[in-house]
């Protein structure tokens, strides 16, 4: 067998894992979904039918069994989601980074004025942001999930900042170019570092911020799939840096 070959075999094998992945997670997160229909519409009628005489408890514990099936819901979404990360097809070509960045950061800063107008959000986005070799639609949805995590974070400063900058060529391993975000928010307890790239690996509790704790989960796989790294470092009540390296392109 030629290297040509072998490679061909390969690639077929890995086109037929992916292709078993892909329907393993979607036969599981339709098998789930289904008894937790049940469960939140048979709570639903209970609540509509027999609400006036369930005493206090008992409609305390009918909510929590609706706010568990939602939640379980959501962790559905949240493993489909990273199971589509890790199988997509890719389609890598030169990606200019700050046309890319500046339309997430529009995307993200018009959701929030709608969302909370009283926020005073400064975002600062350097000028000359450099061009790396991803698949688009990858990156932008890790782009996604690190600005929308540096707004998330903001939330409780009375002027939040989040800044985007070019990494500097000391800072990208060889061969790569990258950005950083830099937010002035809540930031985060270093010894709890560990989780951050994890599934599901909160470092807040779920009554200060919302969500699953998969956004750096996800932005962890997007970039290893695309040759790249994601690090990170915060300190507790003093901010967070993302950094994102990608390939440069081959001239």
């Amino acid at each position: 067998m030629t290297d040509a070959e072998r490679i061909a075999a390969l690639q077929a094998e890995l086109a037929a894992v992916r292709a078993e992945m892909q329907a393993l997670t979607a036969t599981v997160s339709h098998d789930l979904r289904a008894p937790l229909r049940h469960i939140t519409s048979y709570v639903q009628l209970v609540q509509e039918d027999a609400g006036p005489v369930l005493t206090p408890e008992v409609q305390g514990f009918l909510t929590t069994i609706s706010d568990s099936a939602r939640h379980l819901g959501a962790q559905l979404d949240g493993l489909l989601a990273l199971s589509r990360v890790g199988t997509a097809v890719l389609s890598p070509q030169p990606v200019a980074l700050g046309p890319l960045v500046q339309s997430v950061v529009d995307e993200l800063a018009a959701q929030a004025a709608r969302q909370t107008p009283a926020r005073t959000v400064q975002w600062q986005v350097a000028d000359a942001l450099p061009t790396v070799q991803a698949d688009p639609t990858l990156l932008r949805q890790a782009l996604v999930q690190v600005l929308g995590n540096a707004l998330k974070f903001t939330a409780p400063r009375e002027k939040a900042v989040i800044a985007v900058a070019s990494l500097a060529a000391a800072d990208t391993p060889a061969g790569q170019a990258g950005l950083q975000v830099q937010d002035n928010g809540v930031g985060y307890n270093p010894a709890l570092q560990s989780a951050l790239f994890k599934a599901f690996g909160r470092l807040h509790s779920a009554r200060e911020f919302a969500g699953l704790g998969m956004g750096l989960a996800l932005t962890a796989k997007a970039l290893q799939r695309m040759a790249g790294t994601v690090v990170a470092q915060g300190v507790l009540d003093g901010g967070c840096c993302v950094r994102l390296t990608l390939p440069a392109p081959v001239s």
